[in-house]
């Protein structure tokens, strides 16, 4: 295995970890902006109020695209343990 090969692998590790992270961010970055601007209109500062709605619409999240990331995960390490045997 030569370094191009390392490198190969460890951009796609990256890529494909940031493919399956973005729709969490992005939707917690959605919320937090949300509740910061109700909290803004309300003049309410309540913690609990930042942190649930987050907590909650990521767990939604995650139970709907759940068969999507372990499709990407498992594509990877596919592609990998393959290319990997092909090394040997």
């Amino acid at each position: 295995m030569n370094e191009q090969a390392v490198i190969d692998i460890l951009f796609a590790a990256f890529t494909t970890a940031l493919r399956l992270a973005s729709p969490l961010l992005l939707t917690s970055l959605g919320i937090g902006l949300f509740v910061s601007i109700f909290q803004a209109a309300t003049q309410i500062n309540e913690q609990t109020l930042t942190f649930v709605p987050k907590l909650v619409g990521i767990g939604i999240l995650l139970v709907l695209l759940s068969p999507w990331m372990l499709t990407v995960l498992r594509d990877f390490v596919t592609r990998h343990f393959e290319r990997l045997l092909t090394f040997m």
